[in-house]
C-alpha cells in the first residue's frame, strides 16, 4: 500500500469536524463535498475556476474560496486533498504547520463509509457506469444507499448522496492504489487491463494489486468479476483457489450469471440472463452498447446475491439514463448529432466508437480526441491509433498532461501520424479554437461527432454546436463564441475570475 494512506478503521465522518477540500470543483472532490454537506457537516473548499459543481455546493451551504490561501484554513479541523494536489501546495503546507488532520480523498471517503456495508466497484473500464447502475438498482429496491460516484448520473444530476440505508456504493480508484484503503462488503471488478503503468510498472503488478483489493472484502460478503475478461478470469481462479467467495458474469459458458441473445442498437441493449442454468428473464437498457449490457449484469448479479428483488434491477436498468460524459448526447445542429464521451484508454475507446458507429448508421463518425496523459499516449500509442481508426474523420488536440514534462517526439503530433487513416481524413490542431472550425468544415448532414478523452474536452460540445449552427445560418465564420471554453496552450482550462 502507498505509505501515506491509512486503511479504513473506526474514524467516522463526524470525527472530521469542519472539513476543507483543496481543489473542490473536480468530480471526485465535489462529490465528496456534496456527501458531507448532505450529511450535515460543515464544509469549505478552494478552487481557481468556476466548475459547474460549485453552485450546487454553495446551495447546500458549502463555503467556496476562489483562491488558494492560508487563511482558507481558519476554523478548519480536517484538510482533504486528492492525488492531483502536490505535497508542497501552500494549503497542504499550512495544514501541516497548524497540526490539522490531513487526509487523502480516499481516507476521508473511508471515514464516511464506517458502519455501512460498502459495495466497491473497481476495474480498468466501466467503473462509473457500473457504480451508477448498482446505485440505481439499490435505490429502486428501496434501500436508500449512500453513494459517491466518479461522474453524475444524468437523471439524478449528482455524483453523491447521503442515504439512510445500510449500503454505501463507491467507485474505487486503482490509479494511485488508494482503493486498498477500503474494506468492502461487496467488491465488483469489471475488468483488468494494462493502465496506470506509471504507478504499477507492468500488468502483473497491477493484477496482483487488484487481487490484494479483492482480499480486503469482508468474509461474509462476496466478490464479483467478469468471466469474459482475461484479467477477471485469472483473478477469479486465484481467489477461488484461496477459498474466497467469487461469482462471475458474462457470455462465457461457465459464467455464474450468463448472458445470452445480447442485441444492441441505437435504441438500447437487451439480453437474457440465467444463473446456474435458471432463467432470470430479460433485461433492457435505453442506452446502446454490448459493454453496457455487460456492466449491467454485474448489478443484476449483486442484487441477486444481496437477496434484492430482481424486479427492482429490471426496472432500474430499463430507466437507466446514462452517466454524464459517458455516451452523453449534447445536441443536434445543422442535422449533425454531437456526443461527449470520457473514454481515453484504447479498449474503452474502441467500445464507445463501435457503439457510436451503430448510432451513426449511414452517416459518418467524426472524432474530436484529446489524449489523457503523456505516458499513456506514449506507451499505448499503437492501440490508441487503432481505436481512432474506427472514425471516418479525426480531429486531434494536444495531450492533456498537467504536470508532465513532454519529451521530444511525444504528444499528439506523433499520434496522428500513427493513426491508419488517409491524410485528408485526419488532422492535428495545435489550438483549441481550431477544433470547432475543423468540425464545421468537415461535418455533413447525418454525421455523428463525438468529443472524446481528457476532462477539458467536455467543454467543447456546446462550441461545436454553436459552430455548426453558425454554418447553417450562413455565418461568415464558425469561430468560438467569446468567452466560451478557451484553454491555455498546455490544454488546461483557464482559471476563473
Amino acid at each position: 500500500m502507498t505509505a501515506q494512506f491509512t486503511p479504513a478503521g473506526t474514524l467516522t465522518a463526524e470525527d472530521l469536524g469542519t472539513i476543507h477540500l483543496i481543489g473542490v470543483g473536480g468530480v471526485g472532490m465535489s462529490g465528496l463535498a456534496r456527501l458531507f454537506l448532505t450529511r450535515g457537516l460543515p464544509v469549505s473548499g478552494s478552487e481557481l475556476r468556476e466548475w459547474p459543481s460549485l453552485a450546487g455546493l454553495r446551495a447546500l451551504g458549502g463555503t467556496i474560496h476562489m483562491s488558494h490561501e492560508a487563511t482558507n484554513l481558519d476554523g478548519v479541523d480536517t484538510v482533504v486533498y486528492s492525488s492531483a494536489i502536490p505535497q508542497d501546495h501552500l494549503e497542504m503546507v499550512e495544514a501541516r504547520r497548524r497540526g490539522l488532520r490531513v487526509l487523502h480523498r480516499s481516507e476521508a471517503l473511508a471515514a464516511a463509509m464506517t458502519g455501512r456495508r460498502t459495495v466497491a466497484v473497481a476495474g480498468t473500464h466501466g467503473k462509473t457506469t457500473t457504480t451508477s447502475m448498482v446505485t440505481m438498482v439499490l435505490q429502486q429496491a428501496g434501500t436508500d444507499p449512500s453513494f459517491v460516484i466518479g461522474g453524475e448520473i444524468s437523471e439524478v444530476g449528482s455524483g453523491a448522496h447521503h442515504g439512510t440505508g445500510e449500503y454505501f456504493v463507491v467507485e474505487a480508484d486503482e490509479s494511485d492504489r488508494s482503493f486498498l484503503i477500503y474494506r468492502p462488503y461487496v467488491s465488483i471488478i469489471t475488468n483488468i487491463e494494462a493502465d496506470h503503468l506509471n504507478t504499477y510498472g507492468d500488468l502483473a503488478n497491477l493484477e496482483a494489486t487488484f487481487a490484494e483489493f479483492a482480499r480486503l472484502t469482508d468474509p461474509d460478503g462476496f466478490i464479483i468479476t467478469c468471466a469474459d475478461d482475461a484479467g477477471g478470469r485469472r483473478l477469479a481462479e486465484t481467489l477461488r483457489a484461496e477459498g474466497r467467495r467469487v461469482h462471475t458474469y458474462g457470455e462465457s459458458a461457465d459464467a455464474d450469471l450468463r448472458l445470452t441473445e445480447i442485441t444492441s442498437s441505437a435504441q438500447g441493449v437487451r439480453y437474457l440472463a440465467a444463473i446456474d442454468g435458471r432463467s432470470l428473464g430479460e433485461f433492457r437498457l435505453p442506452v446502446p452498447g454490448r459493454h453496457m449490457g455487460l456492466n449491467s449484469a454485474s448489478a443484476v448479479l449483486a442484487a441477486y446475491l444481496l437477496d434484492l428483488p430482481l424486479e427492482a434491477a429490471e426496472a432500474a436498468l430499463a430507466a437507466f439514463p446514462g452517466v454524464r460524459r459517458r455516451f452523453e448526447r449534447k445536441g443536434v445542429a445543422d442535422d449533425v448529432l454531437v456526443y461527449d464521451e470520457y473514454a481515453y484508454h484504447p479498449t474503452s475507446m474502441t467500445l464507445a466508437l463501435r457503439t457510436l458507429r451503430e448510432v451513426a448508421g449511414d452517416g459518418r463518425l467524426i472524432v474530436v480526441f484529446q489524449p489523457y496523459r503523456l505516458y499513456r499516449t506514449r506507451d499505448l500509442q499503437a492501440e490508441i491509433a487503432e481505436a481512432l481508426a474506427i472514425a471516418d474523420e479525426l480531429v486531434l488536440l494536444e495531450v492533456f498532461g498537467p504536470g508532465e514534462l513532454r519529451q521530444p517526439g511525444e504528444g499528439s503530433a506523433a499520434l496522428v501520424e500513427a493513426v491508419p487513416l488517409p491524410a485528408d481524413r485526419k488532422v492535428f490542431v495545435d489550438s483549441w479554437d481550431a477544433a470547432p472550425v475543423e468540425v464545421a468544415r468537415r461535418a455533413r448532414p447525418g454525421d455523428v461527432v463525438v468529443t472524446m478523452g481528457a476532462p477539458p474536452i467536455s467543454l467543447m460540445g456546446d462550441q461545436l454546436l454553436d459552430a455548426l449552427l453558425a454554418r447553417a445560418e450562413g455565418a461568415t465564420g464558425a469561430g468560438v463564441p467569446a468567452g466560451g471554453g478557451a484553454v491555455t496552450p498546455d490544454g488546461t482550462a483557464p482559471a476563473a475570475g
